[in-house]
C-alpha cells in the first residue's frame, strides 16, 4: 500500500490549537475538533497530563489510565471542561499509540526510506494490545460518563 502519512500534508497554519495560548486561562479559545487533535499541544494540559502518560507495559499502562482518569474526574468536576477533554483525549492516545506498536515493529508503521511505503502489519508487540485494551476501557468510560458528554455538547455549542 503506498498511501503517504496524513501528517505530511499538515497545515500548522490552519491548526486551531496555538502552542502560545494557556488554555486554562483562555478556554474560550479551546475546541473540541477530531479523535486527539491538539493533545501534544494545549497548555497547561499537556504538561500536567502527559506526564503520566506511559504504555510500555500492561502494569504501567493501567497506572497511567488510573491517574489520568482521575484527572480527567477532577476537570469535570472543576467544570474545567478543555482539561477534562485533554484527559479524554489522553486516555484516546494511549489506546491508539499502543495499538500501534501491537501492529507495527516498533511503532513504525510507514517507511519514509520507501517513499513511505506502510510496513509489514502484525510485526509488533502483543504485549502492547493488552496495555491497549486497558487504555481503550478507561477511555470509554470517560466518552460514555453522562457528566462529560452533558459539557461537551454544552462546549460545543458555546464554543465549537
Amino acid at each position: 500500500m503506498s498511501t503517504k502519512p496524513s501528517y505530511l500534508n499538515f497545515n500548522k497554519v490552519a491548526y486551531a490549537w496555538l502552542p502560545d495560548v494557556d488554555y486554562r486561562l483562555h478556554p474560550e479559545q479551546y475546541r473540541v475538533g477530531k479523535g486527539e487533535q491538539g493533545v501534544l499541544i494545549c497548555e497547561p494540559y499537556k504538561s500536567e497530563i502527559g506526564q503520566f502518560w506511559r504504555f510500555k507495559t500492561p502494569e504501567i499502562a493501567a497506572e497511567s489510565s488510573t491517574k489520568i482518569y482521575a484527572l480527567f474526574l477532577d476537570y469535570l468536576q472543576k467544570e474545567e471542561f478543555a482539561g477534562a477533554d485533554m484527559a479524554r483525549k489522553y486516555l484516546q492516545m494511549g489506546f491508539t499509540r499502543a495499538r500501534r506498536y501491537a501492529n507495527y515493529k516498533g511503532g513504525k508503521k510507514y517507511d519514509p526510506q520507501q517513499d513511505y511505503q506502510q510496513l509489514e502489519r502484525g510485526t509488533g508487540d502483543p504485549e502492547k494490545a493488552r496495555a491497549a485494551a486497558i487504555f481503550y476501557e478507561k477511555w470509554q468510560q470517560a466518552e460514555n460518563l453522562l457528566l462529560y458528554k452533558t459539557q461537551k455538547i454544552n462546549w460545543k455549542k458555546a464554543k465549537g
